[in-house]
């Protein structure tokens, strides 16, 4: 055999051994590629939209910010500039284009670095859809074997409407619609010609090119796009000019403030066990609520416009107190630290008593600072805001407004297990018990930690402590008895001591039932002490109770969250309203009647500048370290809790009625601009009885205090005063 013929069959073996060898490595690279079915199926990750009962999207949640479009509602001159930029040669190609190979290479050689880029969009689609951004030989030989095989299996519209809704610019903005939505506040089908060209620059470099980041880069990167576009002869020169000269208003890139991140956070966390991270975060669910965000905002705006008053009078007070201390002229002078001055917390939580909807969550003064949510999560004592429990409970056993209860002396003794009268006199020497001692050493116990206190005195205090533990004397607000009191003062005037009396007759058993009945979920003790307001529980629990008297004695149990959709519009979850009569519409009139009493003369008095019919019960607990109002009208019921998280005081005379009443009602106020002004209606079987209200009598046109009272028909007063 001849040397040539040596050196043929030589070459055409090294050949063949390398095509094999380059053959079974493609093979081997394309075990790991994904299916035909995988590339059919695949659908990106999109974003979940939560909306309010009025549609209006409220948050998004997501891992890639990302709303699918269809390529016919994506503006042309976009998808020109797109292609124009990324790959001219689009509609030609067969997933590779080896003259834009070549052209990369050559112009990236004259520069000395990367200038240009050789991927068509196919390829790009590949490598963010299937890929790493890794640069390996490996991995570029998977990005065309890849683009080749999308190439034959989608149509190059289809294609074009993948990369279009997939490549990421900037922001956080992935997809063409979220793109157009952060930085021009608009949705892709609405872009001018400018604006497309924008948009279509930044995925080559999209922090470099983002308007946010550098303007002037931006545009000068937007001026290569038209250009590009005028030499594919997409558009005219006129056009290119006009659209190069126009000056564009972006959308901050800064985050808008949410309103409802506690509401939001709820349904997070309420779904995530449901459906899943994957499902949540990818799946472009539709998620509709029974938030409003008009009501919503002017719970967030008005909480914290009062919550900033009640700072702002605590530090005038700290300053003043340091201005005396330190001896300095003006408070001017005087500066607080965080040790001194911390700021104070609320919520407010406000529910459709028709449906049980909830329409507005406020849970504290900063999502961010803080994610506790103290509308749902934060378990306080109501004070005397339980008191209308354990009135409802008496109401309904056959108690009226004119039952007549002791408001005197009572001390009470802990037998181990619950608290006993110990006595019930004026003259409390019987007990052996120096309630001057007592109360000195109150004062005593408070400043021993500033004071160094001598050790008999220690002895003392300790003696204090067991006697606390054992003996349990209840006082009023005023610190004053009033005798004998009609039913009807003693929760208009919330009045501690008769409603203990009151709890006792019913027995705190009873009170308990009906509070639970009414949609109290908390465990709460079955003490005397619950008539004060003991027991702790949320404001979310406050509102849906309390929205019984609002919807005539029917409860609806709270929720949020109306239907869930998936992606293409199926129903996966519908929710609707549970209701069930708890209350006769004869006893809830009642109750609604004396709590509008409440505040019309007693401690909810400055709710009357709401000027439509309202009802509710104010709430403070021992040491002012809770403030609370809880009310309704017909249509919306509400609970505002204020309050420091480690539970010391608002302050001195810091009560509901001064706290929280203020916010509640400015909050309805607004709240309501627009509704009707409802009255709550009077059921059959109720009578209305001129009373009054310090003998429990009927009155005569010689009495001096007299209102117009309902009872039920047959319990109304028979003598006259």
């Amino acid at each position: 055999m001849s040397r040539k013929k040596i050196y043929i069959i030589s070459a055409a073996s090294a050949v063949a051994i390398t095509l094999l060898g380059l053959w079974l490595l493609l093979l081997s690279y394309a075990k790991d590629l994904p299916s035909t079915s995988s590339l059919v199926q695949y659908k990106p990750s999109l974003v979940t939209q939560i909306y309010d009962i009025h549609g209006k999207i409220i948050d998004e949640l997501y891992i890639e910010h990302r709303n699918l479009v269809p390529l016919r509602d994506i503006p042309v001159d976009l998808q020109n500039a797109v292609i124009a930029t990324e790959d001219a040669n689009f509609f030609n190609h067969w997933g590779l284009d080896i003259m834009g190979v070549f052209r990369a290479f050559t112009a990236n050689l004259k520069a000395g670095h990367v200038v240009q880029g050789g991927s068509t969009i196919t390829q790009q689609l590949a490598k963010v859809m299937f890929l790493t951004p890794k640069r390996t030989l490996k991995r570029k030989i998977k990005e065309l074997m890849l683009a080749i095989y999308i190439e034959r299996t989608f149509s190059k519209e289809e294609i074009l409407q993948f990369y279009l809704n997939q490549i990421y610019f900037g922001e956080g903005a992935y997809g063409v619609e979220t793109a157009s939505k952060i930085y021009f506040n608009k949705s892709v089908e609405d872009l001018n010609l400018s604006e497309c060209a924008m948009l279509a620059g930044l995925p080559r470099a999209p922090t470099s090119y983002s308007p946010s980041n550098n303007i002037y880069k931006a545009y000068r990167r937007r001026a290569i796009v038209l250009s590009r576009l005028k030499k594919l002869n997409l558009i005219t020169e006129e056009e290119r000019i006009n659209a190069n000269c126009r000056s564009l208003s972006f959308k901050t890139s800064k985050k808008e403030e949410r309103a409802a991140p506690y509401f939001v956070e709820q349904i997070r966390k309420t779904l995530l066990p449901e459906l899943g991270a994957n499902m949540l975060y990818k799946g472009g669910l539709r998620i509709y609520t029974t938030l409003d965000m008009d009501i919503q905002k002017t719970a967030r705006e008005t909480v914290l416009e009062f919550l900033q008053k009640f700072d702002d009078i605590k530090k005038r007070e700290l300053k003043k107190e340091k201005q005396k201390e330190l001896g300095l002229g003006t408070i001017d002078e005087v500066e607080l630290s965080t040790s001194d001055f911390k700021p104070v917390q609320g919520a407010l939580i406000a529910i459709d008593p028709r449906n049980g909807q909830v329409r507005a969550m406020v849970g504290g003064r900063d999502f961010q600072e803080s994610e506790f949510n103290r509308a749902i999560q934060a378990k306080r004592q109501p004070g005397s805001g339980f008191k209308p429990f354990i009135y409802t409970a008496a109401i309904d056993n056959g108690f009226t407004a004119a039952s007549i209860l002791e408001d005197k002396p009572r001390v009470y003794y802990n037998d181990g297990v619950n608290w006993k009268l110990l006595a019930n006199t004026t003259s409390l020497h019987q007990l052996n018990i120096d309630f001057n001692l007592l109360q000195k050493l109150k004062n005593i116990t408070k400043e021993l930690e500033e004071d160094e206190i001598p050790g008999d005195t220690l002895d003392k205090i300790e003696e204090l402590n067991e006697l606390k533990e054992k003996v349990w004397a209840p006082q009023n607000y005023s610190k004053k008895f009033h005798g004998n009191v009609t039913l009807r003062n003693g929760i208009v005037k919330s009045i501690n001591v008769a409603t203990i009396n009151l709890i006792s007759k019913i027995r705190p058993v009873t009170a308990l039932y009906y509070a639970h009945k009414m949609g109290i979920r908390s465990s709460l003790p079955r003490t005397l002490s619950l008539g004060l307001g003991s027991g702790e529980l949320a404001p979310i629990e406050m509102a849906s109770a309390f929205s019984v008297f609002a919807n005539n004695g029917i409860k609806t149990k709270p929720y949020f969250i109306t239907k869930i959709e998936d992606y293409s519009g199926n129903i996966i979850k519908e929710n609707y309203p549970v209701e069930e009569q708890v209350l006769s519409p004869q006893t809830n009139y009642i109750m609604v009647n004396l709590m509008q009493q409440v505040c019309k003369y007693g401690t909810g008095w400055y709710t009357k500048r709401l000027k439509r019919p309202h009802a509710g019960k104010t709430g403070t607990t021992n040491d002012f370290s809770d403030a609370w109002f809880t009310g309704y009208v017909p249509n919306l019921s509400a609970s505002v809790w204020v309050g420091y998280d480690d539970r010391s005081t608002l302050g001195d005379r810091k009560v509901g009625g001064v706290v929280a009443a203020p916010i509640w009602t400015k909050f309805m106020q607004e709240a309501l601009v627009h509704t009707p002004e409802l009255d709550f209606p009077v059921p059959d079987g109720i009578k209305f009885v001129n009373f009054d209200p310090d003998t429990g009598k009927l009155a005569t046109e010689y009495s001096e205090n007299t209102i117009l009272q309902p009872f039920v028909k047959g319990t109304e007063p028979k003598d006259y005063f």
